[in-house]
């Protein structure tokens, strides 16, 4: 028995990087998945046609996370195809590191609106859409703990989550849902490893105790857990998914 079979899982960000391996993990185990995507409208076509090759059941949504009447359309659509939403991952944000000197108002406006006010618009929905007995698996960032320079304003995007986090598990939880976080350490994305030497990312390694950067499977399988009936009794909790960095 695959640990996901029956669930219906949202997941926002999902054309690449980690929110795709996400995707193909739920959907590994059983789960029908909605991509949801911004803009890479081919990224996220490409993924759910790899999640059907392998015999899966997905599709793909656009939604930008920061405006709620997308995100409240995103749902429905949802609905209407699969008929309930059973788990919502808020993989969907954005990571601007600058010293905060350097950073600008609308840089840091920018991280705001889709990290923390795309959240507040997904789990708003999901207040009411969510199954009863659903799973939100919010990400937040091993950032949180280590506090390095240029990360300041991210950061406090990923503490508001950690805080709608707890709150939130605790508004919804007479319904059976669970709501947790996520905290990754650096991650092997193109994204990440983009314009960084092979000596900043020999630094990031040595900074866990695997001496490695984590894989997007790595979180995906975490995340997997938490979606699962198996880690109902976890809630409020902001996990570090980071190899021992923090």
């Amino acid at each position: 028995m695959k640990t996901l079979s029956e669930k219906v899982i949202l997941v926002t960000g999902a054309s690449k990087g980690i929110g795709a391996a996400i995707a193909k993990k739920v959907a590994s185990e059983g789960a029908k998945v909605i991509v949801n995507y911004a803009g890479g409208q081919q990224a996220a076509e490409e993924t759910v046609n790899e999640i059907k090759a392998n015999g899966g059941d997905a599709i793909a949504l656009q939604a930008d996370v920061s405006k709620a009447d997308e995100v409240t359309a995103m749902f429905d659509a949802a609905i209407t195809h699969y008929g309930k939403i059973d788990v919502l991952i808020n993989n969907a944000g954005i990571m601007i590191t600058k010293l905060l000197k350097d950073t600008t108002v609308e840089e840091f406006t920018r991280q705001f609106e889709i990290n923390v006010t795309g959240t507040f618009n997904t789990l708003k929905e999901a207040a009411t859409k969510l199954a009863d007995n659903g799973s939100v698996i919010n990400f937040s960032t091993t950032q949180t703990r280590v506090l390095t320079p240029t990360y300041g304003s991210y950061v406090a995007t990923k503490g508001a989550v950690e805080q709608l986090t707890r709150v939130f598990a605790k508004e919804v939880g007479a319904r059976g849902i669970n709501v947790n976080a996520v905290q990754p350490g650096p991650v092997n994305t193109e994204l990440f490893t983009k314009g960084k030497s092979e000596e900043l990312i020999a630094r990031l390694n040595s900074m866990n105790a695997f001496n490695r950067l984590g894989e997007p499977e790595d979180i995906a399988k975490t995340v997997a857990f938490l979606a699962s009936d198996d880690a109902k009794w976890i809630s409020g909790q902001i996990i570090g998914v980071n190899g021992a960095m923090a």
